[in-house]
């Protein structure tokens, strides 16, 4: 029996709202497809809506949004900021100034345009989680196409950030203590801190049940990341080229670089010997690494499966207002990351190396303010898990637990789980970590090119939009472009494997 109209009954998913525009769908098939058992479920379970007075603006019916635009900023932003941007000044010094700006700059555009795809299909169907989505579009399939996809992507890169906290961390340490390697205490042993910063740090904030709380943290990780744009500048007119390696004590300043470079001069008792031919900006470069930094640009922007999140508990969420938030992040990071890379470039030329904090190590490995800027650098990545971790803990409970109502012993359990899990493969497996390499080129694209695309051309109906329609057979040549990303990923890791040569970067 059909609830009376004049109740204002929840509809699961049946109204949806683009800009005013109202789509219904047929009560039966609705309750068919999701049945909610409480108005308190998980948000990626009911996602509810429905029409305000005036029928032009929606909102929840099991969840009022009440994150602020400035902390949906903060937040967006966060996802996207990564260890990646520390890899940026080496892939312009492999494209040169202008092709790197262009490539950024589409890079750029394209994410724009694939959440654009994403909200639309939200808006049309009133469906706000990326699972969800794809159930929408594909059935089962699609839906745990999606929940597998983001599960990979986000474990791959909360386990790279975790490498970089047991990596790092003692190392930061052992320089500000000036203590020996071998010294044996427990605090510069990397197992035990990043077993530490995993629990204390990161499970707390993770166990947030919504992610707006996560507001404040992702703004002081951002503000970590200004901090070391501003010390990239500020070296930039200390260090003059050509440089001086540091030679008291090469030991350590070697033990200071994990990455093994090929650079372009020699070394004569510890200083670099250069001319000043390396000291000139190139504007544009071609080269064999030039092809390796176009898929790290072309990820350097992966937020997506924190926006439809993020746009849930937006406060008054329409689908223009969570795309200001996206252009506004997109367009903050956009200019991080091409300040650090210009600097950061400028300052070292070809010989920067592929994590660029590490080329301040090699001149001075005790100076104070690159230990400070390594050390808000931590920060930043630290604070940046759980705002990643958040999207799997969705997608596992819409996987394994589709209809089941918020339970707080279920929610700590997952969070613990896979905080474990990810801790064991840093600690005990670190070789296999490489693996997700393979796992990112195959998942990232899929998350920012092809699953937005064909979601968007299974969802938009066609009455609306043919499949012949412009907006369509953008979205096909949009999801083209991922499946060629992911070949060209695919086959750079591969050639690497085969070689031995670890040309290809990584991190997000």
């Amino acid at each position: 029996m059909e609830p009376a109209r004049s109740e204002m009954s929840i509809l699961p998913n049946g109204k949806g709202h683009d800009l005013g525009e109202d789509m219904c769908m047929p009560m039966k098939t609705m309750m068919e497809e999701e049945q909610f058992d409480d108005p308190e479920s998980t948000l990626a379970e009911n996602i509810e809506f429905l029409p305000n007075g005036d029928g032009k603006k929606p909102r929840f019916t099991d969840f009022e949004g009440k994150t602020s635009f400035g902390m949906s900023v903060f937040n967006l932003g966060n996802a996207i900021m990564g260890s990646g941007i520390l890899g940026l000044a080496y892939a312009m010094a492999n494209t040169g100034i202008l092709l790197f700006l262009f490539l950024l700059t589409a890079v750029a555009g394209l994410s724009c345009y694939s959440i654009h795809l994403l909200l639309k299909s939200s808006g049309v169907v009133g469906i706000r989680s990326y699972e969800q989505l794809g159930f929408r579009a594909f059935g089962m399939t699609g839906k745990m196409a999606a929940g597998i996809a983001i599960t990979l992507q986000n474990i791959g890169a909360m386990s790279s950030y975790l490498y970089i906290v047991k990596s790092e961390f003692p190392l930061v340490l052992q320089a500000f203590l000036k203590t020996d390697t071998s010294s044996g205490e427990w605090y510069l042993n990397g197992n035990y801190l990043v077993v530490l910063v995993s629990f204390s740090v990161i499970l707390p904030l993770a166990l947030m049940k919504q992610l707006g709380y996560l507001g404040y943290s992702s703004g002081f990780s951002l503000s970590c990341m200004v901090f070391f744009l501003s010390a990239v500048i500020y070296k930039k007119f200390q260090i003059l080229c050509p440089f001086e390696e540091f030679s008291a004590n090469s030991t350590l300043a070697r033990s200071h670089s994990n990455v093994t470079v090929n650079h372009a001069h020699s070394y004569h008792n510890g200083h670099v010997m250069e001319d000043d031919s390396h000291c000139s900006p190139q504007m544009f470069t071609v080269n064999s690494q030039t092809a390796y930094t176009i898929p790290i640009l072309a990820f350097a922007f992966v937020c997506h499966p924190e926006v439809l999140p993020i746009y849930t508990e937006l406060r008054n969420p329409t689908q223009r207002k969570m795309q200001h938030v996206s252009n506004i992040s997109i367009l903050i990071m956009y200019t991080m990351y091409f300040l650090a890379a210009l600097f950061g470039y400028l300052t070292f030329y070809t010989n920067v190396e592929p994590e660029l904090l590490h080329t301040y190590s090699r001149i001075d490995p005790y100076d104070t303010l690159i230990l400070c800027v390594r050390l808000a650098v931590l920060t930043a990545v630290t604070l940046t898990v759980p705002i990643v971790l958040f999207p799997v803990r969705r997608a596992i409970q819409e996987m394994v637990f589709p209809n089941k109502t918020f339970n707080w012993i279920r929610h700590i359990a997952i969070a613990v789980i896979l905080l474990t899990f990810i801790n064991m493969l840093v600690i005990f497996a670190p070789n296999i970590l490489g693996i997700f390499g393979i796992i990112g080129a195959t998942s990232a694209p899929c998350l920012i090119f092809i699953f937005p695309a064909v979601f968007y051309i299974r969802i938009v109906p066609k009455d609306k939009e043919p499949m012949r329609s412009t907006p369509k057979i953008f979205a096909a040549c949009f999801a083209g472009l991922g499946v060629l990303f992911m070949i060209m990923s695919l086959s750079f890791i591969i050639i690497d494997w085969t070689t031995g040569s670890g040309s290809a970067l990584g991190g997000h």
